[in-house]
């Protein structure tokens, strides 16, 4: 006895395949649009004038200048004038030596080392503190130092032209003794002749004199008193100092015999 399978039924089949070549329809498909629903059409864009006017603009400059350009090129060259130099003339006569010295300017009437030309401290004499006892060079710095008012001292010394100065010091019966030349540049020398000063003459060339002070006056920043006897002169740019310290009033024939000196080794 054979047994046969049973066929199966019409609803136990699976679905017949699409046709060969035809693609199946998706499992799931969106509704249709609906008309009344559709987004409204674009209209047009319109140039914007900013835009137009850029366009003109560059269209304007590249037309005008390519008509510039035609219109200069077939111009004819303009010939240009020619180059004139003016020939330096001389005069004939021969130059005077002594009239072409007496019209250039003067030197400087003392250029050389100040430090040979101050006095030298007598044999006799002592150290004082620790100022320079034989001639010596000192900066702006140091002679701002020499009197209060530091600061001020230092600026006025450079407005008024300072160059250079030298210096001496000592100590003798009871006296101290400075003697400075300071020169300053030929532009402020003017401003530092020490002439229409309350000043009296200790020689009758000099165009300086010498001042004692009758009232005492004090070290700098210190309640020390002392008297002051002073004498000035300028020979050119150079200003010569000469300042004597005491305890009492100075001598002023003191005063006037050391500028004298001092005097003569300018002259």
């Amino acid at each position: 006895m054979t047994t046969e399978s049973a066929a199966p039924s019409p609803t136990d089949a699976p679905p017949a395949d699409p046709f060969p070549g035809e693609p199946g329809e998706p499992p799931f498909s969106s509704p249709p649009a609906d008309p009344s629903t559709a987004a409204p059409p674009r209209k047009p864009r319109r140039p914007r004038p900013v835009l137009l006017l850029v366009c003109g603009l560059v269209v304007g400059t590249a037309a005008g200048g390519g008509v510039g350009y035609a219109v200069q090129a077939h111009r004819p060259p303009t010939p240009l004038p020619r180059i004139q130099a003016v020939v330096p003339t001389y005069p004939a006569e021969v130059l005077d030596p002594a009239a072409a010295a007496d019209a250039a300017p003067a030197p400087l009437a003392i250029d050389g080392d100040l430090r040979k030309l101050l006095l030298t401290a007598p044999t006799a004499s002592t150290v004082w503190d620790d100022y320079p006892t034989t001639p010596s060079w000192i900066t702006v710095g140091e002679r701002a130092e020499r009197t209060a008012g530091v600061a001020h001292n230092f600026i006025s010394l450079n407005e008024h032209g300072f160059r250079r100065a030298a210096e001496v010091n000592w100590k003798q019966n009871g006296l101290k003794v400075r003697i400075s030349l300071l020169q300053y540049s030929s532009d402020f020398a003017a401003g530092s002749d020490p002439r229409g000063t309350d000043l009296r003459p200790f020689t009758a060339d000099a165009n300086g004199g010498y001042r004692i002070a009758a009232a005492p006056l004090y070290w700098n920043e210190t309640t020390e008193k002392y008297f002051l006897g002073i004498a000035l002169a300028q020979r050119g740019t150079v200003q010569m100092q000469v300042e004597v310290f005491g305890t009492q009033p100075v001598d002023a024939e003191v005063v006037k015999g050391l500028a004298k000196q001092q005097w003569e080794r300018l002259v």
